[in-house]
C-alpha cells in the first residue's frame, strides 16, 4: 500500500504553492493591513484584488438557509422541508460547554485577538517554514465564519461554491477585509453565535441545533460536556470524524477536544479525563426532510402547498424569486388542512382500496364558502417504489397531478342542469327522452358557429326500459342520457360553457373545456379538487370560492420573524341562489332514491352525483352537505384498467359503478370529517310531481315526431353527447351495461387516450359511455 503523502495528501508542488501562499499572505497581513494599499505587493494576478480600499465597504451576509415547517390548521406538524437542515438559535440557547469546546479547538485565542491572530500567523509561518510544508493554518474563527458565509451565499451552485472556496491570495485578503469589518460590527459573542449556526456538522446537519438533534436527539442547550466536545471535533472534517460511520475515530477526536479544553483552562483535567472515559451514547435521529415524511398521509397535500408557493406570484414576481425564498426556508406555513378531516379521508381510503390494487382512489374535501382544502389523500402512498407514486391524482398537472385529470362521467350533468335553470328552464322541464335517438343537430355555440352532427351519431340510455318522457328530477336521479342530450340541444352549448367558466371547471392540463357536445358526457379529464370546488358552489347557494391551502406564513430571517402575504380565496357568484337551491334539491334525490343511495349520510342532509366512464375505466362520486364538499375518483392513472370482474379493497365487483366504490368512500370520509359539526339543512325547492297520466309514459306508443320543442323527437337544437347513464337498472334492480361506439373521426380537437363517462354520445377524447 502506498504511503500517504504528508501535508494532507498534497503533492510537493501543491505543498510549495500553499506554503508560498501562506508566506505571502503573512507578509500582506503584516504590511498590508497596517498600510491600506497592497497593490505594491504585486497582487494583480487573476484571483487577487487591486486595492484593499476597493473591496466592498459592507459584507453581504445572506440570511441562513433554514428548515421550513408545514403545519395543519390546528398547528399540528405535517412535515419539515429544507435545502439545508438548520434551525437558527440564540447564543443563550446553546450549551456553555459547546461554546467553550468550539473556541478551544478552532481558535483558542478568539477572545484575545482581533479579526486576524498575528501570533497565530507568525506561529504558522514559522512551523510551515521549518517543516517545508503546510503543517498549521492560521484562520481565526471570524475568518472561518466569513468563508462559510461565502459558501452559504453560493447555495447549491457548483460554480459559485468553487469561487467561494478557491485557494487564491485575492480571496484570502478579501476574507481578511471582511473579517475585520465583522469584528467591528458584530462583536465576539455575535460572531460565535453566527458561526455555530452556519457551520456544517455532517449528516446533513447545518448549525449546532440541527447537529444536536441529529446525533443526540436533543436541543443544543442541553448538550453535555462529552457531547459538546464530540460535535466541536466534527467541524474540522465532518466526513472523517463522522460518529455514525466511524465511532472510534470520532471518539479519538472528541478526546482531543476535551484535552484542549483542559489545556486552555476551560475545564479541569479531572473533568476532561472523566469525559474521555464516557461512551459516545449516540441517539441518532435520521433526517426527516421533505413531503415524503408527512404525517397522516398528507404527503400529497404537502407537495401541493409547495407547488402553490412556487407558482403563485404573491410570493415573488418570478419563478426564480419564489424558488429562492422557498430554498432559503425558515418558513412556518400554517395550512388549511383539518386533521380530523384528513384522518377520515385516509381511513376511508384504507378501508375500501388497497395500495396494491390495480386501481387507485383519490379523495379531496373542500369547505363551501371559504375554498379551504380540508382533506386530500389517495390510496397509493407518496413514494418511488412499487405501489407508490409521486403524482397527486387530486390536482391539475401544473400542481403535480396527472397530465389531463380524469374523465368525470355523469358527475358533469349538474353543470348542464344549472345552465338550463339559469336560462329559465323550470325544474319541471320535460323532454321526450327516448331510449335511443340521433344527436339533434345543429347546436348553437358561443361563437355563433353551429355544431352539426355530420356523422349521424346516436345516443342511447343504459337500459331499454328507460323510455321517456322524463322530467328533470327523475332524469337526474336515474341519469337518463337522452334527457341531457335534449337539454343541451335545447339551450345550446354557450350557457353550459359559461356555467363551467363561472365554476372554474377546466381540464386537468389547464385548458378550457372544448365547445363541443361531448362536454355533456364528462369525457374530458378534470381533477377531483376542481370537481369538489365546483360542487361546493352548489352547497354555498351559488357562490364559488377558489380553493386555498395556506392560511398564513411566517418567515424567520436570523431570529427575526415576519409575516408574508398569502393567496386569498376569491369568491364570486356562479349562479343564482334559486338555481343552486334547485340543483341541491335535484341532487338530494340522487342519494335518497337514485344511483347514489350507498353514499347517503344517516345523520344529515347530503346531495351528490355518481359517474362512470367507458369500459368502467373511471368511477366517481362528487357530493356535499351544506358545510362540506368532497370528490372521490377511482380508476387507473394510466386509464388501462377496466373495472369489470375486479377486486378492490378485497371485495369482488362484477362491474364498478360510481355508487358502489366511490360512493362508500365518500360516505365514510365525509362522516368522519363531519363528526361534531353542525348538521345544516339545504334550502329545498318544491318541485311539483308529474301528472298522473305521465306515470305510464315512454313505453313505445307515444308520438315520435320531429318537432323542435320539448317533444320526443330530434328537434334542431338538440345535439350533444350525453353524460353518464346513472340508472338504477331494470325492474330487478340490476345495473345494465353501457354500450355505444363513436364513428371514427366524429369528434374534433380531442386528446388521445381519454374515455368519456356519460351515456352514449360523441366523446371529445374517444368513445364515451357511462353508467351509474
Amino acid at each position: 500500500m502506498p504511503k500517504k503523502r504528508s501535508g494532507g495528501g498534497l503533492s510537493s508542488t501543491q505543498q510549495a504553492a500553499k506554503f508560498l501562499g501562506v508566506s505571502v499572505l503573512a507578509g500582506a497581513v503584516m504590511a498590508g493591513i497596517a498600510v491600506p494599499a497592497v497593490g505594491a505587493l504585486g497582487l494583480a494576478a487573476k484571483g487577487s484584488v487591486e486595492s484593499f480600499d476597493e473591496l466592498p465597504a459592507n459584507m453581504k451576509t445572506p440570511p441562513l438557509s433554514q428548515r421550513t415547517t408545514i403545519l395543519d390548521a390546528d398547528g399540528g406538524h405535517i412535515a419539515t422541508v429544507y435545502s439545508r437542515d438548520r434551525t437558527v438559535v440564540d447564543l443563550k440557547q446553546i450549551s456553555p460547554y459547546m461554546q467553550k469546546a468550539i473556541v478551544a479547538i478552532e481558535d483558542s485565542r478568539f477572545y484575545q485577538h482581533g479579526a486576524v491572530d498575528m501570533k497565530g500567523v507568525l506561529r504558522a509561518l514559522n512551523r510551515n517554514a521549518q517543516s517545508g510544508q503546510v503543517a498549521e493554518g492560521a484562520s481565526t474563527l471570524t475568518q472561518q465564519y466569513v468563508k462559510n458565509v461565502f459558501v452559504e451565499e453560493a447555495g447549491d451552485d457548483p460554480t459559485k461554491v468553487a469561487e467561494a472556496t478557491q485557494q487564491t491570495i485575492g480571496r484570502k485578503i478579501r476574507e481578511l477585509k471582511f473579517a475585520i469589518q465583522v469584528e467591528e460590527e458584530l462583536g465576539k459573542k455575535k460572531i460565535l453565535e453566527n458561526y455555530l449556526n452556519i457551520t456544517f456538522f455532517g449528516q446533513q446537519a447545518y448549525g449546532v441545533e440541527a447537529a444536536a438533534e441529529r446525533y443526540f436527539s436533543k436541543s443544543a442547550k442541553d448538550l453535555t460536556l462529552p457531547e459538546a466536545a464530540m460535535l466541536a471535533g466534527i467541524v474540522q472534517s465532518p466526513s472523517r470524524y463522522d460518529p455514525v460511520n466511524d465511532e472510534a475515530e470520532a471518539t479519538k477526536r472528541r478526546n482531543v477536544v476535551l484535552q484542549r479544553m483542559a489545556d486552555v483552562g476551560d475545564i479541569s483535567q479531572a473533568d476532561a479525563d472523566e469525559a474521555k472515559e464516557a461512551p459516545l451514547e449516540l441517539k441518532v435521529s435520521r433526517p426527516q426532510n421533505g413531503c415524503i415524511t408527512a404525517v397522516k398521509g398528507a404527503s400529497f397535500f404537502c407537495k401541493y402547498v409547495e407547488k402553490v408557493f412556487l407558482n403563485d406570484p404573491v410570493f415573488g414576481k418570478t419563478k426564480e424569486k419564489r424558488a429562492k425564498i422557498w430554498n432559503q426556508g425558515g418558513l412556518t406555513i400554517r395550512t388549511t388542512l383539518d386533521p380530523q378531516s384528513q384522518e377520515s379521508v385516509q381511513a376511508s381510503l384504507k378501508d375500501h382500496v388497497n395500495k396494491d390494487d390495480s386501481v387507485a382512489a383519490a379523495t379531496t374535501l373542500v369547505e363551501p364558502g371559504t375554498g379551504k382544502i380540508l382533506g386530500m389523500g389517495q390510496s397509493k402512498p407518496f413514494g418511488y417504489n412499487k405501489n407508490e407514486t409521486e403524482y397527486n391524482y387530486s390536482v391539475d398537472a401544473s400542481m403535480g397531478g396527472s397530465n389531463y385529470g380524469f374523465p368525470t362521467g355523469s358527475t358533469f350533468k349538474p353543470f348542464v342542469a344549472a345552465a338550463a335553470l339559469e336560462e329559465g328552464r323550470p325544474p319541471t322541464q320535460e323532454y321526450a327522452s327516448p331510449y335511443d335517438m340521433a344527436y339533434p343537430s345543429p347546436v348553437q355555440t358561443c361563437s355563433g358557429k353551429q355544431w352539426v352532427n355530420t356523422e349521424g351519431a346516436k345516443v342511447e340510455n343504459e337500459d331499454e326500459s328507460e323510455v321517456g318522457p322524463y322530467r328533470l328530477e327523475e332524469a337526474m336521479a336515474k341519469s337518463v342520457n337522452t334527457f341531457f342530450v335534449e337539454m343541451i340541444s335545447d339551450i345550446g352549448l354557450c350557457p353550459v360553457m359559461k356555467m363551467t367558466e363561472n365554476l372554474h371547471v377546466v381540464q386537468g392540463n389547464g385548458d378550457k373545456l372544448p365547445e363541443v357536445p361531448a362536454i355533456s358526457l364528462g369525457s374530458k379529464g378534470i381533477s377531483p379538487l376542481t370537481m369538489a370546488s365546483a360542487y361546493a358552489a352548489f352547497a354555498s347557494r351559488g357562490m364559488y370560492c377558489s380553493p386555498i391551502a395556506i392560511e398564513s406564513i411566517t418567515q424567520k430571517i436570523g431570529n427575526e420573524p415576519k409575516s408574508l402575504p398569502v393567496p386569498k380565496s376569491t369568491c364570486s357568484r356562479a349562479m343564482s341562489e334559486q338555481t343552486a337551491d334547485t340543483v341541491n334539491t335535484l341532487l338530494r334525490g340522487v342519494v335518497d332514491s337514485g344511483t347514489g343511495q350507498e353514499a347517503g349520510l344517516n345523520d344529515r342532509e347530503s346531495a351528490g352525483k355518481t359517474g362512470t366512464t367507458d369500459e368502467r375505466k373511471n368511477a366517481w362520486f362528487v357530493g356535499y352537505t351544506p358545510n362540506l364538499s368532497g370528490a372521490v375518483w377511482v380508476g387507473s392513472a394510466t386509464q388501462q384498467v377496466k373495472m369489470e370482474g375486479i377486486s378492490i379493497g378485497g371485495q369482488y365487483h362484477a362491474k364498478v359503478y360510481g355508487g358502489q366504490v366511490p360512493g362508500p368512500i365518500w360516505r365514510d370520509a365525509m362522516s368522519g370529517a363531519l363528526v361534531g359539526r353542525e348538521a345544516d339543512s339545504f334550502n329545498i325547492i318544491d318541485i311539483p310531481d308529474a301528472p298522473d297520466e305521465d306515470e305510464e309514459r315512454g313505453r313505445g306508443d307515444e308520438d315520435q315526431g320531429n318537432g323542435p320543442g320539448n317533444g320526443n323527437g330530434n328537434g334542431p337544437g338538440n345535439g350533444n353527447g350525453n353524460n353518464g347513464g346513472l340508472v338504477d337498472g331494470g325492474a330487478d334492480g340490476g345495473f345494465p351495461a353501457p354500450s355505444f361506439s363513436i364513428p371514427e373521426g366524429f369528434i374534433r380537437g380531442g386528446d388521445t387516450g381519454g374515455t368519456g363517462p356519460g351515456g352514449n354520445g360523441p366523446g371529445d377524447t374517444g368513445d364515451a359511455t357511462g353508467g351509474p
